[in-house]
């Protein structure tokens, strides 16, 4: 069973950094598709970035040119590195791996908030 632990959430000043991490157990994470997800108080869970097994990486429009997503196959640790925060980036980030064409494993979320 692939166990996913997310941490670095906290709180953080409009414009600040805060890096995610993303810790695996279970399954090596360099066979899998990995990404972030967030979800903010009543919305729906969304898209943020991925990664592939090939380091390919992806984001949505929001979080381009300030968020970015790496993986280390080594310590088997997925990050999310996320620079110049704004309000609206506040949400429940998850950590998600792949298994065949579907996110099948989910991390417990970490809280990020971000004040004006």
């Amino acid at each position: 069973q692939v166990q996913l632990v997310e941490s670095g959430g906290g709180l953080a000043q409009a414009g600040g950094s805060l890096r995610l991490s993303c810790a695996a157990s279970g399954r090596t994470l360099s066979s899998s598709g990995m990404a972030w997800f967030r979800q903010a108080p009543g919305k729906e869970r969304e898209f943020v970035a991925g990664i592939t097994t090939s380091d390919n990486t992806y984001y949505v429009d929001s979080v381009k040119g300030r968020f970015t997503i790496s993986r280390d196959n080594a310590k088997n640790m997925v990050y999310l590195q996320m620079n110049s925060l704004k309000p609206e980036d506040t949400a429940v980030y998850y950590c998600a791996a792949m298994r065949g064409e579907e996110y099948a494993y989910w991390g417990q979320g970490t809280q990020v908030t971000v004040s004006p």
